[in-house]
C-alpha cells in the first residue's frame, strides 16, 4: 500500500479498536506491511488500542527499537509451549501451547518503549524466541503466534477477551468518545462482520417438481447405467460423478438432451458462451461476472425432488484452478497460452439424469421435464433388462495401441522450483506453496482401433478407484478423475451446511501399512500434521468469511482409510446463521465455493500470496488440474471435489475421413512443500502421484 496514513485519520473515531493481521511478509517491505508502521505512530489525538498478530508484533517491535531477524529454524503449523508473565493480556492464564506461523522474530532492545510479556524456549533451534509485548504508555499489545488457529489452546480467545478489557479500559480512562456509524461511514467501509441474513423472504419463481421412479436392481452397476446413455461415444456431450469406491455412496449419471445447455466461461473474456445443440449464443456479462449470472440462472430452476438423495438436476461440470485465481484478484500471467485452454467454467444443465445408491442398491430415475412420464417408463425398463444382460469387459492390454511418449517434468528444474519455494518460506513470504508440474503424454497413430476416453476411464477406475472419481466430456474438453479429495459439499437451504474434508498426507497401502503403521507415519508426524493444519486454518478463514462465527472442526488430523491408500483428512463445518430468517432460496453454498476457490490443499498458506509466489514458478496453466468438478442442484445443494489424480484431453476437431490422429493428454502433480521438506523426497512423491493415471495409458516409469 502506498496511500498515506494520514488519509486514513478521519475514519478511526468510529473505531473500537484496530487489530494488525498476521501477514505474510515482513515489516522491512512496505509492499508488505503499507500504512501499519505510520499508525504506531500516529498523534496522540488519534490514538486508539491496537492489538498485533504474527507481522503485527514484528512491525511494533520495529517501529519501537527491536531489532528484526530470521530464526535459524523457521516454525510454520508448529505447536510450542508459551511462557508468560500472567499479568495484562495474560491475566488468570497459565503456560498454554499455541500454533506458530513465521520464519522473522524480534529481540527486543533493553529499556526501551516494549516489554516483554510472553516468550517461548526453542531450545538449540533458536533459543529464547519473544512471543507477546506491550507498549509501556501507549495502547498497544501484540503476539507472535497466531491465537485464532485451531490447535492454539488457551491463548486464543482469552487472549482476546483480555485485549478488549484492557482497551475499554484505556477508552474509559482516557475519555475517547466513539463514533457512531452514520451515512459517510457506511458508504466508506465493508459490510459488518458476522455477515447478516436478509430477514425478508425472497420471492422466487413457483418450485418445480422433480418426477422421479425409484427402483430396487441389486447388480446394476454405474458403468451398465453409463453404457446405456452415451458413454461410449466419443463425439458427444457425457457426464458422470462416480463414487467408484468407499466412503464414496451416490453416484450420478446424465442423461443429456440434443438441446441440453451448455455453459462456458474463460476468464480472459467478459462473456460466456451458451451452447445448445449446434447453435450457440455469446451472453455478455456486462457489469456482472459468471459467478452471478450462474446464481441467477440457479434461482429461476429452482425444485423439489427425492429428500434422500443429493442431485434432483442442475449444473454437472469443472471449474478451473485459474477461475480460482481470478476471484482473488490474481492475474494470470501472460506467458500462459491462450490457445487450446480448457474453458475455466464448463457445465451442462442436465434435466434427465440417474442417481445410484451403492449402499441399497436402489436407482432414482429423475426429469425435470414436464410430462417425461415415457421417458422413464422406458429407462426402468431398459435398467431391469440391462442389469441381467451387461457384460463389459475391460481390456488393460495396450499390445495393440500405439506407445504414448511420455514427457515429464524436467527433473533438475522441479527441484530447482522447490528451492526457490523454500528461499521464498524461510523469507517469511508464505508458509507452505504447494507447487506442480505437468506431464505430457502424446499418442501418434491414433485410429479407430486405439482405445476411446472411456475405456481409458473404466481401466482408470479399475486401477485406482476413488471416491470421487469423474469422466465429464464436454466439447472442448474429457476429464478422467480418480479423485480422493471432496472439497466443498454444501447442504440445501434453509439451514445451510457447508463441509470442507482437506487431505494432506497419504500412504499407499501395502503388506504390513497397519491402520496403526498409517496412523504412526500420518498422525504422529510433525510434518503432515503442520501441513494439515496451515489448510484448516486457512479454511476456516475463508468459511467465517461467509458464513459468519459458527463454524467448527469435527475432524483434526484424523486417519481414514481409503482403497489404496490412507489418508490424514480433516473436517470443518459452517452452518448458516438465519438470523431467525427463512430464505429458501439462499445460495450461501455457492458462496461458499466462490469466495474459497482455488483449494487450499492445492495452493497453500496464506492463499493469495501463495498463488502469487506460484505464478512465479510454475512453467504452465494449471487450468482443469487444481480446479474443482462436481454439481450444484436445482435444490441448492452441491457437491464439489478437486481435480487431482486425474488428466485431461482437448477436443480437436477432425473430419470422419481422417485416418489417423494424434491424441494430447495432460496430468498435472505436485506437492506441498514447506520449510521441512527434502526436494528430492518431494520430487519422488510427485512422480508416485503420476502412477495412478499412467497406468490408465499402460505407462510405468522410473523417477528420473
Amino acid at each position: 500500500m502506498t496511500r498515506s496514513h494520514t488519509k486514513l485519520l478521519p475514519y478511526l473515531p468510529y473505531f473500537s479498536a484496530i487489530i494488525v493481521g498476521p501477514g505474510p511478509g515482513s515489516p522491512d517491505n512496505p509492499h508488505d506491511i503499507g500504512i501499519v508502521r505510520d499508525i504506531w505512530k500516529v498523534e496522540d489525538a488519534h490514538l486508539l488500542p491496537i492489538f498485533g498478530v504474527c507481522l503485527g508484533l514484528q512491525s511494533l517491535g520495529v517501529e519501537f527499537g527491536a531489532r528484526l531477524q530470521r530464526l535459524r529454524v523457521v516454525k510454520h503449523g508448529q505447536v510450542s509451549t508459551v511462557h508468560h508473565s500472567g499479568t495484562s493480556l495474560f491475566e488468570g492464564s497459565g503456560s498454554f501451547n499455541a500454533v506458530r506461523y513465521h520464519s522473522l522474530h524480534v529481540v527486543l532492545a533493553k529499556d526501551r518503549d516494549l516489554e516483554e510479556l510472553a516468550w517461548t524456549n526453542d531450545e538449540d533451534d533458536n533459543g529464547h524466541v519473544v512471543m507477546a509485548v506491550r507498549h509501556k504508555t501507549r495502547p498497544f499489545w501484540a503476539v507472535q503466534y497466531h491465537p485464532e488457529s485451531f490447535c492454539t489452546q488457551r491463548g486464543g480467545a482469552e487472549v482476546l477477551r483480555n485485549f478488549w478489557h484492557l482497551a475499554q479500559e484505556w477508552t474509559r480512562i482516557n475519555g475517547r468518545i466513539i463514533r457512531l456509524w452514520d451515512a459517510f461511514s457506511k458508504h466508506k467501509f465493508n459490510s459488518s462482520w458476522p455477515p447478516m441474513s436478509s430477514r425478508l423472504h425472497l420471492l422466487s419463481p413457483s418450485t418445480r417438481t422433480v418426477n422421479t421412479t425409484i427402483l430396487d436392481i441389486p447388480g446394476l452397476t454405474v458403468i451398465a447405467v453409463a453404457e446405456l446413455f452415451g458413454a461410449m461415444d466419443d463425439n458427444s456431450p457425457f457426464v458422470m460423478l462416480d463414487s467408484a469406491a468407499k466412503p464414496g455412496r451416490f453416484s450420478i449419471v446424465a442423461a443429456l438432451l440434443p438441446t441440453s445447455l451448455q455453459v462456458t466461461y474463460n476468464v480472459q473474456d467478459n462473456f460466456l458462451t451458451l451452447r445448445q445443440g449446434n447453435s450457440s449464443v455469446r451472453e455478455e456479462l456486462g457489469r456482472h461476472d459468471v459467478w452471478s449470472w450462474l446464481e441467477t440462472f440457479m434461482r429461476a430452476q429452482k425444485a423439489e425432488g427425492c429428500p434422500e438423495i443429493p442431485f434432483w438436476g442442475g449444473f454437472v461440470g469443472q471449474l478451473s484452478y485459474e477461475l480460482g485465481v481470478q476471484s482473488l484478484h490474481v492475474p494470470t500471467k501472460p506467458k500462459f497460452s491462450s490457445t487450446n485452454r480448457h474453458p475455466d467454467v464448463n457445465l451442462v444443465f442436465v434435466e434427465r439424469s440417474l442417481v445410484l445408491d451403492s449402499i441399497s442398491n436402489k436407482v432414482y430415475i429423475q426429469s425435470l421435464l414436464p410430462e417425461d412420464g415415457a421417458w422413464i417408463s422406458e429407462t426402468s425398463t431398459r435398467l431391469l433388462h440391462s442389469a441381467v444382460n451387461f457384460k463389459s469387459p475391460i481390456s488393460t492390454s495396450f499390445e495393440t495401441a500405439p506407445p504414448p511418449v511420455v514427457t515429464l517434468p524436467d527433473r533438475v528444474r522441479y527441484i530447482a522450483r522447490i528451492n526457490r519455494a523454500k528461499d521464498r518460506l524461510f523469507a517469511g513470504d508464505s508458509y507452505e506453496l504447494c507447487v506442480t508440474a505437468n506431464t505430457h503424454i502424446s499418442i501418434r497413430g491414433c485410429s479407430s482401433s486405439t482405445p476411446t476416453s472411456w475405456e481409458r476411464y473404466k481401466i482408470l477406475r479399475q486401477k485406482n478407484p476413488a471416491p470421487h472419481s469423474a469422466f465429464l466430456r464436454l466439447h472442448p474438453s474429457i476429464f478422467l478423475s480418480s479423485s480422493p479429495e471432496r472439497f466443498l459439499s454444501y447442504s440445501r437451504p434453509p439451514h445451510v451446511v457447508c463441509q470442507l474434508r482437506p487431505i494432506k498426507g497419504t500412504v499407499r497401502k501395502a503388506p504390513g501399512i497397519t491402520r496403526a503403521v498409517a496412523e504412526e507415519l500420518l498422525a504422529n508426524s510433525r510434518k503432515e500434521v503442520a501441513e494439515n493444519l496451515m489448510i484448516v486454518d486457512l479454511i476456516r478463514h475463508d468459511l467465517h468469511g461467509v458464513i459468519g462465527d459458527d463454524v467448527q472442526v469435527n475432524q483434526f488430523c484424523g486417519v481414514e482409510e481409503y482403497e489404496t491408500v490412507w489418508q490424514l483428512v480433516s473436517v470443518i463445518e459452517g452452518k448458516q446463521n438465519l438470523s431467525g430468517a427463512c430464505d429458501e432460496d439462499s445460495s450461501v453454498g455457492w458462496e461458499v465455493l466462490r469466495q474459497s476457490l482455488p483449494p487450499g490443499s492445492m495452493t497453500g498458506a496464506p492463499k493469495k500470496r501463495s498463488v502469487e509466489i506460484l505464478q512465479t514458478l510454475e512453467d504452465e496453466e494449471r487450468n482443469l488440474y487444481s480446479g474443482v468438478f462436481g454439481y450444484w442442484c436445482v435444490g441448492g445443494g452441491g457437491d464439489w471435489s478437486v481435480a487431482i489424480r486425474s488428466c485431461s484431453k482437448y477436443i480437436h476437431p477432425r473430419s470422419e475421413s481422417t485416418p489417423c490422429w494424434t491424441e494430447e493428454w495432460t496430468i498435472g502433480a505436485g506437492g506441498a512443500i514447506t520449510a521441512l521438506s527434502d526436494p528430492d523426497a518431494e520430487w519422488d512423491e510427485m512422480t508416485l502421484k503420476l502412477q495412478s493415471v499412467l497406468k490408465s495409458f499402460g505407462v510405468r516409469h522410473s523417477n528420473q
